[in-house]
């Protein structure tokens, strides 16, 4: 807990955008050209996301991944933006070399298509959170950020600077949010596209009993408040 009150609570204190807010809005040049977020992605959901530094062995990993999976996330109206405290030639030189000459767990030519924010100057890192001073000054931790078609932020997920992401886990969580928002749903521990899902539970007492009464083929009732169903295929 901070002790220097009035420090802590300085209107420029960086704040980490929280869930169901807007998405901070910037304007800034990427490896793909300049970018006006959100107002660029309108329509769409989006992952932001940062790391650490170009160059770096655990980041390229992660961005020969991005880019092997970036027409998955696409066809699921998901686009990618990258982020690191790096410059805009340093972005255009490191994304060369992971085409040109790296190689890794049958990846290969792998090309950056996703716009990759340079952000000298910390300020996109800072509206997000992204610097954390536990980890490092200098460096972006591993954010991601969901942001959905209304601009608001949906999910947030951090990694420290030695550890790369679980992306299986990225695009399940997506699904998983997309699902919750077409069929008014929610989804259970280790939810997959096929699983039964969870329905709201009830507001009365009526509703539960009646709820519990009328389980069947359409849905199983664990318990009044525990409900799951299929989905359509």
């Amino acid at each position: 807990m901070c002790e220097d009150r009035d420090n802590c609570c300085r209107e420029d204190s960086p704040r980490i955008p929280l869930i169901g807010e807007p998405a901070p809005a910037f304007t800034a040049m990427t490896t793909q050209g300049m970018i006006s977020f959100p107002d660029d992605y309108k329509g769409k959901w989006v992952i932001l996301f940062s790391h650490p530094a170009d160059f770096t062995p655990v980041c390229t990993t992660e961005f020969m991944t991005f880019a092997r999976m970036q027409d998955e996330f696409r066809a699921l109206n998901c686009e990618l933006v990258g982020l690191s405290i790096d410059s805009h030639y340093s972005h255009i030189a490191w994304l060369r070399t992971i085409k040109e000459k790296i190689a890794w767990n049958g990846m290969k030519n792998m090309e950056v298509k996703f716009p990759v924010i340079a952000d000298l100057t910390m300020e996109v890192a800072h509206r997000y959170g992204m610097v954390q001073p536990g980890a490092s000054n200098t460096q972006a931790v591993r954010a991601v950020f969901f942001i959905d078609p209304e601009a608001k932020v949906r999910a947030i997920i951090y990694y420290p600077l030695s550890n790369g992401r679980n992306f299986d886990e990225l695009k399940r969580l997506l699904l998983a949010m997309q699902t919750s928002d077409k069929y008014k749903v929610a989804t259970p521990a280790d939810w997959r596209p096929g699983d039964r899902v969870i329905i709201p539970p009830p507001g009365s007492c009526g509703q539960a009993a009646e709820r519990v009464s009328k389980a069947g083929t359409d849905y199983e009732c664990l318990d009044w408040f525990l409900c799951l169903k299929k989905l359509p295929e």
